[in-house]
């Protein structure tokens, strides 16, 4: 499966030359002579010839995410002007979630986009004002609302999102069907990897519950580590 972006920005790959960053001292590959600082990973750390297939495995992860995140926030700016002259880029991620998921809650969005309730507030506002979204009330909880989209925001973001398939499609025309599904998939498992944890504890861990039989304060001990219980066959006590 290719890596990175399709146009002239394409990181090169590394093929195990001299790692960037390296002292001097060493051949910053793994398989130098070191004079001091040791050979091995970039800056001298790490021991010898193994380290170096995992450390240059992700230095080429890093440089084709840079270079995708870089393209990735130009397409949101220009997608985000398309959906109205008005919108900021990173917007477009919240009306894309919004049409996915259906009504939320200013926090749940900040949660899932990994920003603070300000930011979030104040982008929400600008959609509103805009008139691309708009707040109901939470029918689970009155004093909540929801953020849905106004049937103008979906129309527009709609019009942009089919637009933007079509360009992935031509841009991917030499790609086997299986290749786009397993760059889908691996980036589904990175982004659900990223995702911020729910810092609320679940039900097996809840500090009010009661503990399960097995540790229940108080309860009488298991058969098989009972005090005074009688030896058991060998002549031990379980």
């Amino acid at each position: 499966m290719r890596a990175g972006g399709t146009g002239g920005e394409r990181a090169e790959p590394v093929h195990g030359g001299p790692a960037h960053g390296a002292h001097g001292h060493g051949s910053g590959t793994g398989h130098g002579s070191g004079t001091g600082h040791g050979a091995g990973t970039a800056h001298g750390h790490g021991a010898g010839g193994d380290a170096t297939g995992a450390d240059l495995a992700y230095l080429a992860l890093e440089r084709e995410l840079a270079v995708f995140l870089r393209r990735a926030r130009a397409s949101s700016g220009e997608m985000a002007r398309e959906v109205h002259p008005g919108l900021e880029p990173a917007a477009y991620g919240l009306l894309v979630r919004l049409d996915e998921a259906g009504g939320q809650r200013a926090t749940e969005l900040a949660g899932y986009f990994g920003v603070g309730k300000a930011t979030m507030s104040r982008q929400l506002r600008a959609l509103e004002e805009l008139g691309l979204v708009v707040r109901e009330p939470d029918p689970a909880d009155g004093r909540a609302s929801l953020v849905r989209l106004t049937g103008e925001g979906r129309d527009r973001f709609r019009r942009v999102r089919d637009a933007r398939r079509a360009r992935y499609v031509r841009k991917l025309a030499g790609w086997d069907r299986a290749e786009v599904a397993e760059l889908a998939r691996l980036l589904h498992q990175l982004n659900t990897g990223s995702e911020p944890r729910d810092p609320r504890p679940g039900p097996e861990r809840a500090p009010d519950s009661a503990p399960g039989p097995e540790r229940a304060p108080g309860s009488a001990p298991g058969p098989e580590r009972a005090p005074g219980s009688a030896p058991g066959p060998g002549g031990h006590r379980p």
